[in-house]
């Protein structure tokens, strides 16, 4: 079967690793090739993706800055790609294109595989762009009661209020001047900026507004423990890591790859396993 992944700065992607590990235990050969913008231009995305399909791939992966690009492409649309408004998978069949959004799946996943069933309750998310987005719709999937949205650029915030509101939801952007009291309000707290990465330490909250109660995700999982996580940790906070996100997509579009139900199944069985494998790996003692 062959995948790969199309974006920018992609070079160091631990996807490769993450579906060669799927394949070999759902018993599939696969090939999982990575098309970096930035090592070998293209023309569009759309020829690119055409290329693929004659060139007999089964799927790609889209990352960065191609995801709502990706969903024009799509002639199928899954309910979770058509909320968030972008797809990072697309599956090739029957000559046709089917889009799915994974980070939204992969999050409620790894929500419960991490927080079990907890209830979201009011969470304050920081950074609404394309991660955020899928994050701020799975967890209002889940069941938050109130999604308060906060961005250095508050159009962008209030657009995905007004989305999510639309969609049923109860959300609100807030001043991300207040982001304090706010958390003070809340039960859940979601960093989807990329503050905490190893290229842009420091804490997108004050840590000492972390408590006990409280439940945190960070999307960013290199470094895996980020200031962020550790001091939630440190709180004594719930803690679901940029792991269970990378983890869980990847599993999620490995299972939309599939071509039968056995595959899927047996690629499903081995979450738990690969989730505890990328802790290992990615966590090392600090997990």
């Amino acid at each position: 079967m062959k995948l790969g992944l199309i974006g920018k700065g992609i070079a160091n992607s631990s996807s490769p690793d993450l579906h060669a590990r799927l394949g070999s235990l759902a018993g599939i050969d696969v090939s999982y090739d990575l098309f970096d913008v930035d090592a070998r231009p293209i023309a569009s995305l759309e020829d690119k993706v055409r290329a693929l399909i004659d060139e007999g791939y089964r799927g790609v992966n889209v990352t960065y800055p191609f995801k709502e690009q990706a969903l024009a492409l799509a002639d199928d649309i899954s309910v979770g790609a058509r909320r968030v408004g972008a797809t990072n998978t697309l599956v090739f069949e029957g000559g046709r294109i089917i889009a799915d959004n994974t980070d939204f799946s992969g999050f409620m996943s790894g929500y419960r595989a991490t927080l079990g069933e907890r209830p979201p309750g009011r969470v304050l998310l920081v950074g609404t762009g394309g991660v955020g987005k899928a994050a701020a719709f799975a967890v209002a999937e889940l069941g938050a009661t109130d999604v308060r949205l906060a961005d250095l650029d508050a159009a962008r915030a209030e657009a995905l209020a007004s989305e999510l509101r639309h969609a049923g939801f109860t959300a609100q952007a807030v001043d991300a001047a207040t982001l304090g009291e706010q958390a003070a309000q809340c039960d859940g707290l979601i960093n989807c900026t990329p503050i905490g990465h190893e290229k842009s330490p420091g804490c997108p909250l004050d840590p000492s507004v972390l408590r006990p109660d409280h439940w945190i995700f960070d999307a960013v999982y290199v470094p895996a423990v980020t200031e962020f996580v550790a001091a939630a940790r440190q709180a004594g906070a719930g803690v679901m890591s940029g792991v269970s996100l990378f983890v869980f997509q990847g599993v999620d579009a490995f299972k939309r790859f599939c071509e039968d139900e056995h595959q899927r199944a047996a690629a499903d069985e081995q979450a738990a396993s690969l989730f505890a494998h990328y802790r290992r790996e990615l966590l090392k003692e600090n997990l």
